[in-house]
This record gives C-alpha cells, structure tokens and sequence, in this order.
C-alpha cells in the first residue's frame, strides 16, 4: 500500500516539474507577443491586405498559445 502512493506521489511531482518547464511560458511569451503584433498591424491601416495579414498572424499567435497551454497541462 505504501509503495502505491509513493508511486502515485513521484508521478505527481513529474508531471508538476513538465508544468513548470520554462520552455512552456518561453513559447506562451513568444505567442502573445505575436498575437500582439496581428492586434497593432489591425490598427495601423485600412489596406485590404494589411487586414488579411494581420488576422493570419494574430491566428499563429494563438495557435501557438494553445500548443503552449496543451504542453503545460499535458
């Protein structure tokens, strides 16, 4: 019975260590920053292509930050 929850203890504490990895909040950091940037080109002109651009990046911006917050609760 003991070792069952050491072994369920040592689990725990793993998955918490991948949580807390730093390359998570690295790649969650980068995603924001990129989203940010598809926000400001929204506002920087009223050209048809600079509308299309900005919402493609603002998508990558948030699709990497949806990876980053699957790998932090992975």
């Amino acid at each position: 019975m003991k070792m069952e929850n050491l072994k369920d203890s040592y689990k725990a504490s793993n998955e918490s260590d991948n949580a807390n990895n730093p390359a998570h909040y690295t790649t969650l950091t980068l995603g924001i920053v990129v989203s940010m940037i598809g926000v400001l080109l929204r506002f920087a002109g009223t050209f048809a292509f600079i509308d299309i651009i900005s919402n493609v990046i603002l998508v990558i911006g948030v699709l990497i930050c949806l990876r980053a917050v699957s790998g932090i609760l992975k």
